[in-house]
């Protein structure tokens, strides 16, 4: 069904190809507005400064993706992306040392933000009636009688307006179209906040080849998590680390962390990188070839524009990615967001008769529900933090009682995990944006799980052995089997 000739799509990063994809089947013609000159192949650009970080595709993510542009995971595997079972192919340094290697439920594609950014836009442009014009700057709304009826644009050429039968604001944490909107005459939308001061760091490097790395290297992707040690330790003893696997061979050391000032320099990251919590991190990059300086962000705080409050929202637009709901990068939970709301926007399509004020309304509901999912998995663990500051900021007592509570509650669930299918399988699930941390936790099965795991750890009697020595080795061995595991727990092996 065509629900009118043109829609309109500002900004040209993953939402809002997403929501182009979205938009194709019902319009007659869909406009990409993107300020940047777009590459043609995966290269940064200055509208993307997160680029030059580690992104992961969940689950729920790579679904919403696939259904819009069926082929894209194929695509973006065949242009050298890394399809791996983290459980098996990263090694983890959770707790007190490295966990087991075991098989799972979970399956991950690696690759870097601009691989992506490339395939899906390889994916549009083959998409006869979608346009997709760079170098252009959206300065404005056409509004008449509540209803968004075009945008103002510069170009090189000059100022125009693209009349428009619908319009999405993709544009970003940036996005300033919540003032035009007020200056329209709408009043301000409430704001949800809460910035946990975290900022991250990253450099990329070009890896050995398979021939020239070392025999112990059976992992692809390590992960260093904060010790939760309560005493004195260094403060790279509370960064979150990854030496993240992407295509072309490379690599990405990224340190990231809540509320610690972090090295913006090459010396600076070399020397951090030699103070976290096992020496494989730098020793790894050690064996590497840097390709880039240090890239700092901080521009990290949790922030969603409650639109959906609105008594009267404007018809003919809706908003999908950071415009609406940014969330904490270090929860890789941005581009899944975007994809499912571009996914949900297109099933509301699908149904509509025309694109009104209830549609838009309608619509507002629906994404609340599904942004609340990894809006409340994200101050689950910023809540927690005392440098934590924002309109969701917890009284004191709270946030002590959650500091308290939250570490220790991660490590049952892992550890269940390791040894539980059921709990793995739901761990995986609320990981990837799939079930609520709710949901999660009100299961009966998970719950009883969670109590055996409890009682079996009190008794020492583990069936997968974890909390091998960060100083050494991740340990090769796959724990996969129940007999392998057995015997480890019974003999102390360690390899």
């Amino acid at each position: 069904m065509v629900l009118g000739s043109v829609a309109v799509v500002l900004g040209g990063s993953v939402g809002g190809l997403c929501s182009a994809g979205a938009l194709a089947p019902h319009f007659d013609h869909v406009v990409v507005l993107e300020r940047d000159e777009l590459p043609a192949d995966a290269q940064h650009r200055r509208g993307v400064p997160q680029s030059k970080h580690p992104h992961f595709l969940l689950n729920s993510g790579r679904r919403a993706i696939g259904e819009l542009f069926p082929g894209f995971e194929d695509e973006l595997i065949a242009a050298g992306g890394l399809h791996l079972m983290p459980s098996m192919d990263a090694a983890y340094l959770d707790g007190e040392g490295w966990s087991a290697r075991k098989s799972s439920a979970m399956t991950m594609i690696y690759s870097s933000r601009i691989l992506i950014e490339r395939v899906l836009r390889d994916k549009i442009r083959s998409l006869s009636n979608v346009e997709l014009r760079e170098g252009v700057a959206v300065h404005g709304l056409s509004v008449h009688d509540g209803a968004v009826t075009g945008v103002q644009i510069s170009t090189s050429a000059g100022d125009e307006r693209i009349d428009a039968d619908f319009v999405v604001d993709a544009m970003g944490r940036g996005s300033s179209v919540g003032d035009w909107l007020v200056a329209a005459g709408w009043p301000a939308p409430p704001v949800q906040t809460l910035d946990a001061k975290v900022t991250y760091t990253s450099r990329w490097y070009d890896l050995p080849s398979a021939e020239q790395r070392p025999s112990s290297w059976w992992w692809q992707h390590l992960v260093i998590m904060p010790t939760p040690d309560k005493g004195q330790h260094p403060a790279e003893h509370d960064f979150l680390v990854n030496f993240f696997p992407v295509e072309d061979n490379r690599v990405i050391a990224c340190m990231g962390s809540w509320g610690h000032p972090m090295p913006r320099s090459t010396e600076a990251f070399l020397e951090s990188a030699r103070r976290v919590r096992t020496p494989l991190f730098a020793s790894a990059m050690d064996r590497c070839t840097p390709t880039s300086q240090v890239h700092l962000t901080r521009s990290t705080g949790n922030k969603w524009r409650r639109y959906d409050r609105w008594s009267t929202p404007p018809k003919g637009l809706v908003f999908v990615g950071d415009s609406i709901c940014a969330f904490n990068p270090f929860y890789a939970q941005g581009i899944s967001s975007a994809a499912s709301s571009a996914l949900l926007l297109r099933e509301h399509l699908s149904r509509a008769g025309s694109v009104d004020r209830r549609f838009c309304a309608g619509f507002l509901a629906e994404q609340r529900k599904l942004l609340g999912v990894p809006w409340r998995l994200a101050m689950a663990r910023d809540q927690g933090y005392e440098c934590a500051v924002g309109t969701e900021q917890l009284p004191e007592w709270k946030r002590r009682i959650l500091a308290a509570v939250s570490g220790p509650a991660f490590s049952l669930i892992v550890g269940a995990a390791r040894e539980d299918a059921v709990v793995d399988e739901h761990f995986s699930k609320v990981f990837n944006l799939d079930e609520s941390l709710g949901q999660m936790m009100t299961s009966p099965r998970v719950l009883a799980g969670l109590v055996r795991y409890r009682i079996r750890a009190a008794l020492g009697r583990e069936r997968v052995p974890y909390g091998f020595d960060p100083q050494a080795e991740p340990p090769a061995t796959d724990y996969s089997s129940a007999d392998t595991a057995r015997t480890a727990a019974r003999t102390g092996t360690q390899v």
